[in-house]
């Protein structure tokens, strides 16, 4: 079996989320308030279904754990990445996440959330939050209990193709007018901070972790330093934006053919623009804006032949 792996996933409505998943993919969603697409999930709040091969109706979580042999036979018991794409229609709360010992111990052992971002699309004059002015921890305390959020707070200016790595401890938010590309450890655990007092649907205000936030957050903030590259060999241009830890992910803008042999155990591959064809031993299949697709363990080698962008992440090695 060397087929890919193309999925359908789950949409999450969100109070700050609007209709860009629509306008801009084309998908079909459920609300006008659809704030995330869990595009390559195997995470039980939103796990993506195979729809295609023989495989077809299985979940990710049922091929991680029947199917090892896809994946090089991985020791983690879970399947370690998600894949998101975000519509932030207006703010989202500003927020932390634990690393994975911290977790572990509170959160019945999920995962930490190292996550990073790739803008796909924004408003001009678009920003977003990333990191703090607190020079200690009584600093970050002190702030956050006497609401000084435009002290506290640093914002960034944002266009489209900027990419930010958002390691665990960082204190962040996505703001208003901002499409993401999200790739993060596989991981559900958000502590809010802040929430710019919104209510809900039923008119309530959603719950704060500030004590945990507090525990978690990295004083002072350093920003992260990505060693970003670039390399074009005749049709692609390939840009390494971060090889981590938990991760890696990379953009390929393909303009012809170009040919891939596998550098990692299993590659995801979400398509942001254009459309092309995807070779496989011989057997041709046709790609394009919207999808997301998962290149397994049996997949050595591959073509892709046309006018095509897309983010591509591997697990750490």
């Amino acid at each position: 079996m060397t087929k890919a792996l193309f999925l359908d996933s789950v949409f999450q409505d969100r109070i700050w989320g609007g209709t860009k998943l629509r306008d801009f993919f084309g998908y079909t969603i459920p609300t006008e308030t659809t704030g995330e697409y869990w595009a390559i999930s195997a995470h039980p709040h939103g796990p993506s279904t195979v729809k295609n091969g023989e495989f077809a109706g299985k979940t990710l979580i049922d091929l991680w754990a029947e199917q090892p042999a896809l994946f090089g036979n991985p020791k983690e018991p879970v399947f370690p990445l998600l894949t998101k794409i975000l519509d932030a229609n207006t703010d989202l709360s500003v927020q932390v996440h634990p690393n994975d010992a911290y977790a572990k111990e509170h959160e019945n052992g999920e995962l930490g959330k190292t996550e990073c971002w790739y803008i796909i699309d924004c408003e001009p004059g678009a920003e977003l939050v990333y990191g703090h002015n607190a020079t200690s921890k009584q600093e970050l305390i002190d702030w956050t209990r006497d609401g000084k959020w435009s002290e506290l707070l640093r914002k960034v200016a944002i266009k489209p193709g900027d990419f930010f790595y958002v390691p665990s401890g960082t204190i962040h938010a996505l703001c208003t007018g901002t499409l993401v590309l999200e790739t993060q450890q596989s991981s559900d655990t958000t502590y809010r901070v802040y929430d710019y007092d919104r209510v809900d649907k039923d008119g309530n205000k959603r719950e704060l972790h500030l004590e945990k936030s507090i525990d978690v957050t990295t004083v002072p903030h350093h920003d992260a330093v990505l060693n970003v590259t670039t390399k074009t060999t005749d049709a692609l241009t390939e840009t390494t934006f971060v090889d981590s830890e938990f991760f890696a992910v990379y953009k390929w803008d393909i303009d012809g053919k170009a040919d891939f042999e596998a550098t990692a155990p299993y590659t995801l591959v979400s398509v942001l623009a254009g459309s092309a064809t995807l070779t496989i031993d011989g057997e041709s299949t046709p790609i394009k804006k919207a999808d997301h697709f998962i290149l397994p363990n049996t997949c050595k080698n591959w073509t892709i032949d046309g006018n095509i962008s897309c983010i591509v992440s591997t697990p750490a090695k």
